[in-house]
């Protein structure tokens, strides 16, 4: 199986920059069926990087290339990563729910900043 479709490559464009999202759209959900590591793909940048939650030694957001997830042989048996192509396109909070409280105090900060701009605006 392909980790990447021509479909998904058209998804990752429809759905853009997720930068400033805190809670942002998983594209494609990229795994290892034979022991640890997880890759949440929520950007799909030039080159074929990545970017998105990465869940193996530790769990981090990061780049990771597509190449290197390609080259990627399990033991025992020397086989590939797989895409996981019956999750759907999920939130990070729903595919990792100990994000939840960190995205939840995110959207409340971001809350309390948009407030304190919108009274900034109405004093001027």
């Amino acid at each position: 199986m392909k980790l990447i479709t021509n479909e998904i490559r058209t998804r990752f464009q429809q759905i853009g920059s997720q930068e400033s999202e805190i809670d942002p759209i998983v594209a494609v959900k990229i795994f290892n069926p034979y022991g640890s590591g997880t890759w949440y793909c929520t950007e799909l940048l030039e080159d074929d990087i990545f970017f998105g939650y990465v869940d193996l030694l530790e769990k981090e957001w990061g780049y990771f290339s597509l190449k290197e997830l390609e080259d990627v042989r399990c033991p025992p048996f020397n086989l590939p990563l797989e895409r996981d192509a019956y999750c759907g396109e999920k939130r990070i909070s729903e595919h990792c729910p100990e994000l939840a409280s960190m995205i939840k105090r995110n959207q409340e900060l971001r809350d309390i900043e948009d407030k304190k701009d919108k009274e900034q605006n109405l004093e001027r």
